[in-house]
């Protein structure tokens, strides 16, 4: 039975069962079970899940780590965490983020004025809210009427200038007052593709100099006091900890530092984002070296150290890592609308009465492959295929010999690669690569993946159901839409294998995991695919499937799409209505059910529907 290395990175939130994978929670409902009910009512196209547990279960994990920590190591001050909002703002996560994260009064992160609104409509009452990023005057006077609200809001300053508005806003306000933070620019940075979010070229953060001109400029306005928290971030997805652990000591450094210049109500250092996720899939081992309780550990006890060293109260810690809270919570599904090499069986053979001989050799092949001669045969097939194409660009053969050639190949890799089994590895791989099934899929990578088409992210994918057979076909993954960047290709270093399934019978679906941070709000339209529809699965006992479907929410329709890039839907109507009174070639009835037909396709999203049992 193939795992698709779920015990790599799927922490035991799913599960196989019969076949099938399940959600490792209560009566272990299957995926493949929640998605065909939720097409019954006719939904087509590619389907993104929401468990909100995981986002429990993400959050219990963090807190439950720093509190053993802080009890391990007597640290006195307290944790927090925030989530960014830029890592998904979707309502369908958002709310339920903010409702199983109430007990531990976890707050909320925004980068921008959009998300500072949202944070102070939907944040936990007393529960923090940092905002990062740039600001101007307008963003500075919203988090002012945050503090007015009673939000406790603290702004981070990301340069001098920002420090000026908020010093001439105290005067033009209301009494209450946000916190203020300074981000600080550290000498050390992560790794990585985002290691450039540290470091002394970083694009955030005050230096050495300005965070000493900061403190002179918050005394001579006298909101010294209000200067709670320094700031820094070295990158996203840190896998390594040795570069976190550099960064605190010279942050925990800087914060005693500040204290001892006379900002004594300095009492918090925020740690950013970067806690990474185990997104390998074919590893031996993790790309991510080290647990969250040794992160959790190693926080705690270092800047323990250098508070004690230098005399100084131990910080309140603050994490982001919306990542780590988000990824997991979330689960792409999408059908399989045809399989490009499905025509290559034995009945599309028309052998003549007389063939060229290395035809009549490869059909021998076909018949006389066993286990004990299938990788001889595999190489002797594939070398007549080469000899053959030869041929045939030569003149040789026909179109019908070529034909003859690519069907009786595939057979024969076919039957030898489920003879093999894992046997012959490297061998095997290098052959699939050379000939691998195409696998057209009904979703927009750039849509639903777009780290995976821009940054070479990779997610974990696997069939939903079969999981009890040997998938045997080397698989490269097609997007629908007319990008030729639209495609997973089959690597050796991240081979996917999935089923010989024929499409037309039965549903065959791909789920692609851990897309539950970045992907969403990232995603682009391109060729006007827009957000696959979404559902939020509640798994509870008292139910007898053992879950509940709500927040259904279907993918826009065609006219939404096009309203949005700012189209005027009703002049498309009109011209496309126009055009089909005035035609010439079709009459009065025929004109009336082409119109019911716009109509309809106007209401529809774009996702396809007619290949396969995507029409059923």
């Amino acid at each position: 039975m193939a795992n698709y290395g779920l015990n790599i990175w799927g922490n035991n939130n799913f599960i196989i069962e019969n076949g099938k994978v399940c959600v490792n929670k209560g009566i272990k409902p299957a995926l493949y079970d929640i998605v065909e009910e939720i097409r019954e009512d006719g939904i087509r196209g590619p389907i993104l899940l929401r468990f909100p547990h995981l986002i429990k279960k993400q959050i219990d994990l963090i807190y439950n780590s720093f509190r053993k920590a802080k009890v391990e190591f007597h640290y006195e001050g307290s944790f927090n965490a925030v989530y960014p909002l830029k890592v998904n703002q979707y309502p369908g996560f958002v709310k339920n983020l903010v409702e199983v994260g109430k007990p531990y009064g976890y707050g909320l992160e925004a980068g921008s004025k959009a998300e500072l609104l949202l944070a102070m409509s939907y944040n936990n009452d007393g529960a923090p809210i940092t905002v990062n990023g740039f600001k101007d005057k307008e963003m500075i006077n919203i988090g002012f009427i945050a503090a007015e609200m009673g939000h406790n809001i603290t702004l981070t300053i990301e340069g001098l200038n920002e420090l000026e508005s908020i010093i001439e806003t105290v005067n033009e306000r209301f009494k209450p007052k946000p916190n203020i933070g300074l981000r600080i620019r550290l000498h050390s940075s992560g790794i990585g593709i985002w290691a450039k979010s540290g470091g002394i070229n970083s694009k955030f953060g005050l230096t050495s100099t300005e965070l000493i001109k900061a403190i002179n400029m918050l005394k001579e306005a006298n909101l010294l006091d209000s200067f709670t928290m320094i700031h820094f971030h070295i990158g996203s997805q840190i896998t390594d900890i040795n570069p976190l652990k550099k960064a605190l000591r010279e942050a925990g450094n800087i914060y005693a530092e500040l204290r001892k210049m006379g900002a004594k109500n300095l009492r918090a250092i925020n740690l950013g984002g970067g806690l990474a996720i185990e997104y390998s899939q074919y590893k031996n081992t993790p790309s991510r070296n080290y647990t969250l309780a040794e992160y959790a550990n190693d926080v705690v006890f270092l800047l323990k150290t250098i508070a004690n060293q230098k005399q100084e109260i131990e910080p309140d810690i603050f994490i982001e890592s919306g990542r780590y809270i988000a990824a997991s919570h979330a689960v792409l599904v999408a059908p399989v609308l045809e399989l490009f090499s499905q025509e290559y069986t034995e009945g599309k053979l028309q052998l003549k009465k007389e063939n060229p001989p290395l035809i009549t050799e490869l059909y021998e092949l076909f018949k006389a492959i066993k286990p004990s001669n299938a990788l001889e045969y595999l190489h002797d097939s594939i070398d007549h295929m080469e000899s053959l194409l030869t041929l045939f660009d030569l003149g040789y053969i026909d179109l019908q010999d070529r034909s003859n050639t690519e069907v009786l190949v595939n057979l024969i890799i076919k039957k030898a690669v489920g003879m093999l089994g894992d046997k012959h590895y490297t061998e095997i791989m290098d052959i699939q690569e050379r000939v691998q099934e195409r696998y057209l899929v009904n979703f927009s990578m750039f849509q639903s993946l777009p780290d995976y088409w821009g940054i070479d992210q990779s997610f974990p994918v696997m069939p939903l159901d079969r999981l009890d057979e040997p998938p045997t076909r080397s698989a490269s993954l097609w997007d629908i839409t007319c990008d030729s960047d639209g495609e997973i290709g089959f690597s050796p270093e991240n081979p996917l294998f999935l089923h010989d399934v024929d499409v037309a019978e039965r549903n065959y679906f791909l789920g692609f995991f851990l897309v539950g941070a970045y992907q969403e709000v990232l995603g682009m339209k391109h060729n006007l695919f827009t957000h696959p529809t979404e559902a939020v699965i509640r798994i509870e006992d008292g139910e007898e499937r053992g879950y509940k479907i709500e927040g259904l929410l279907e993918s826009q329709c065609i006219q939404d799409i096009l309203e949005d890039l700012d189209y005027d839907v009703r002049e498309i109507q009109d011209n496309l209505y126009d055009r089909i009174e005035n035609s010439n070639l079709i009459d009065d009835r025929q004109r009336k059910h082409i119109l019911g037909e716009i109509y309809l396709f106007l209401n529809d999203n774009g996702y396809l529907k007619t290949i396969g049992k995507e029409n059923e």
